[in-house]
Order: structure tokens, then sequence, then C-alpha cells
């Protein structure tokens, strides 16, 4: 799937600006159920399922189907406002794109799914330094490292 760079101009846009100028630009429909489900996506923050975002639009409007959702979340995706993301569980997750300044990464934890972000400006040099020794210049990357929290019981396991 092709996923278009959001542009400097764009980065200081609104996402649902942005969002805007997209479907109409590519004669695609706009619609209030899109708009309400972008809101409640760049509202909510973090890294939501389909489900999950699907049940916070309900609460504002019950007739809202999941594959209004899902292809919302491809639209958002395609035009370089969410980043999806595959951390190994079998689902995927769904996360608004920061813009450059506020780059992170990722810790999963195997057992209970928890996801936190961090940022290192070591490991990031270390990253450019790399991709130079090997004749790039990183355009972007994803880092995602996984592991199990350190408590016996993990107080965010579910159930």
């Amino acid at each position: 799937m092709y996923v278009r760079p959001v542009t400097d101009a764009e980065e200081e846009r609104e996402p649902l600006e942005v969002l805007r100028d997209y479907i109409a630009e590519n004669g695609l429909k706009s619609s209030r159920q899109r708009e309400l489900i972008a809101e409640v996506f760049f509202n909510a923050g973090g890294h939501l399922r389909v489900e999950e975002l699907l049940e916070r639009v309900r609460e504002q409007d019950a007739k809202i189907g999941q594959a209004t959702v899902y292809r919302t979340m491809k639209l958002l995706t395609e035009c370089g406002l969410a980043d999806v993301h595959q951390f190994g569980d079998g689902h995927t997750r769904y996360e608004p794109v920061d813009a450059p300044e506020e780059h992170h990464d990722h810790i999963i934890c195997r057992d209970c799914g928890r996801i936190v972000e961090f940022y290192n400006a070591d490991l990031e040099a270390l990253q450019d330094n790399i991709a130079k020794a090997h004749g790039f210049r990183l355009t972007s990357h994803k880092m995602e490292l996984y592991g199990r929290c350190q408590k016996e019981h993990c107080e965010h396991k579910p159930g």
C-alpha cells in the first residue's frame, strides 16, 4: 500500500483539514461519519484497534459500522495521518502520525500487550551512523522492542 508522505506545510495544519483536502483532491466522498471517526481517532491518541475505535465512535453515533471505520482508517493511513502497527499479537493498531520532531519508538510486553513509547537521542544518532556507514541516508524508521514486564504479576495483564 502506498502511503503519501506528509509535507511540511501539512504538518502545520490540523489533521481534519489535511483529510478534507485529500478527499477533495482524490474525488472521494466527504461524510459526517468519516469526520467523526477521524475526530475520535485523533482525540483518543495511543495505539487503537479498529474495535476500540468503533466502540468510542458508537458512543457518539450508534449507527456507524465497522466497515466504515476500517475504510476511514485506510484513508487516514493513505493520506499520511495514521501509522499502522502490527505488534505481533494478531491485531492491527493505528496511531496518529507524529511530527518528525516528536518521533518515538515502542517497547511491547509479550504477556499483556502494554505498549510504551520512548525516545532516545543516542539511539537515534547510532541509527543514523549505521545508515551512513552502509551508504544510506535515513528518511524514516520504526523500532519495536519486544519483551516482558519485569513484574512477576504484570499489572497490565488483561483479566
